[in-house]
């Protein structure tokens, strides 16, 4: 029997599930692969790490770049993140005509387009359902499962921190920082979670979905990207109060020959099931002009959940390499001849509905001063109501949601509503999206 021979560089979370998960389940991959998938040698600058593995009998570098070196290895598995040394890393080993799986998403977010390029012209695969949504296999729905329709959305709860930090500010009623502080306790969330609560670790994600969904290039700076860590719990009170909650997406969307490309906190019907995504569970609903709507859900990270999409990549390598072809299914589902460029919305040419949230003098003549601002632009409202302020209190909330109308007619009826004489502080903005 031939050996798929693997180099994997990394031995952290991902890299010690990687191996764990190839060792026990070696006979149902030998069963779907048609051949072993087998680690031969370990790059990791920790030597500790690699001597807790055991007597294995593979080699051991501290420095990846020797993996390359070895010339029996086929696949370069890259799980040491960051995108200046994965990147030399990854692209030395294509050129070499050596596949490669990678978690990396911040890696391909921003160098992918010349990665898929280099690969192609060598030959070579590059494997990443790893990359998005943990142990969720959402590229292979998109690249295979859903490939006869055209996508119309993809929307996904893609980072498990904000999802959690969310989840228990709603079911607990606390406060953002006391739920971000629980989630790092409970190693939801880094030490450091700047690229978690900011968008950006789901703006990677979503910038490779956008990239598969529609056969476009990856185009990570024009995401319109906002985080949760403004969020204030009244937000969240006040949209369960209006039967919604309120979820940190991505956001893909074909608009005609345009496209909205975004992450931010926005609220969602209580009924829908992206709604009771809860915890730091993942989840993408797609829909197709000739499926509907569809859902995905399961662990978005995680030792073993991640690992198990890395070796789902080998296998897939392993299969293809039987019959010699690099790769049958085109990385980015679409024939590289076909990639194209699409316009990506600015924000206030975006529509959808949106949450308004006043702080107001209770004053007699308020909410209509506020009503006439939203109508000169067009803007009509589809529900709100008035906090009963407390007897020591001469202020209160409103809060309004509207019905369906561009970003910018909302900003411009928000600086009206600024110079409204009894409006105190200023309003907080979220979108609202039915995902239909």
């Amino acid at each position: 029997m031939t050996v798929l021979k693997v180099g994997l560089a990394g031995l952290g979370t991902v890299g010690g599930g990687t191996w764990k998960v190839c060792e026990k389940n070696s006979d149902e991959i030998i069963r779907k692969a048609g051949r072993k998938v087998k680690i031969v040698a370990v790059a990791e600058p920790a030597r500790n790490k690699f001597l807790s593995l055991g007597e294995n009998g593979i080699s051991y570098f501290s420095d990846a770049m020797e993996l390359i070196e070895v010339p029996e290895i086929d696949v370069i598995v890259e799980l040491i993140g960051g995108d200046t040394f994965a990147k030399m890393l990854v692209l030395k080993a294509l050129k070499n005509g050596k596949h490669v799986v990678t978690a990396n998403k911040a890696l391909l977010a921003k160098h992918g387009n010349e990665i898929f390029e280099v690969a192609e012209k060598n030959r070579v695969t590059v494997g990443f359902e790893a990359a998005v949504a943990g142990g969720i296999p959402i590229l292979k729905v998109l690249r295979e499962g859903l490939t006869a329709n055209s996508i119309d959305w993809v929307a996904g709860i893609i980072n498990g921190t904000s999802n959690y930090v969310l989840s228990e500010m709603e079911d607990r009623g606390i406060s953002f920082d006391q739920a971000l502080k629980e989630a790092q306790d409970l190693g939801f969330a880094e030490s450091d979670p700047t690229l978690d609560i900011e968008g950006n670790d789901s703006a990677h994600k979503l910038s490779l979905l956008a990239s598969m969904a529609f056969g476009i290039k990856i185009n990570l700076d024009k995401i319109l990207v906002s985080g949760i860590k403004d969020l204030d719990l009244k937000e969240v009170i006040y949209a369960k109060k209006l039967g919604y909650k309120i979820k940190s997406l991505g956001i893909a969307r074909r608009t005609d020959s345009c496209l909205e490309l975004r992450v931010h906190s926005t609220l969602i019907p209580e009924n829908c099931l992206m709604a009771n995504v809860n915890g730091a569970m993942n989840a993408v609903m797609v829909k197709g002009n000739s499926v509907g709507n569809t859902l995905y859900y399961g662990q978005g990270a995680g030792a073993e959940p991640t690992a198990s999409a890395v070796v789902a990549d080998l296998v897939d390598i392993a299969r293809n390499s039987i019959g010699n072809v690099s790769a049958r299914v085109p990385a980015l589902s679409y024939q590289s001849n076909h990639i194209r460029d699409l316009n990506i919305l600015e924000d206030g040419l975006i529509k959808s509905g949106f949450y308004i949230r006043l702080r107001v003098l209770d004053r007699a003549g308020v909410l209509a001063d506020v009503t006439r601002c939203l109508s000169n632009e067009d803007i009509s409202i589809e529900s709100f109501f008035q906090k009963k302020p407390r007897e020591d209190e001469n202020s209160t909330d409103v809060v309004l949601l509207t019905h369906e109308c561009l970003g910018k007619n909302i900003l411009d009826s928000i600086k009206a509503i600024k110079l409204v004489k009894n409006v105190i502080d200023d309003p907080i903005i979220l979108r609202v999206e039915s995902l239909k």
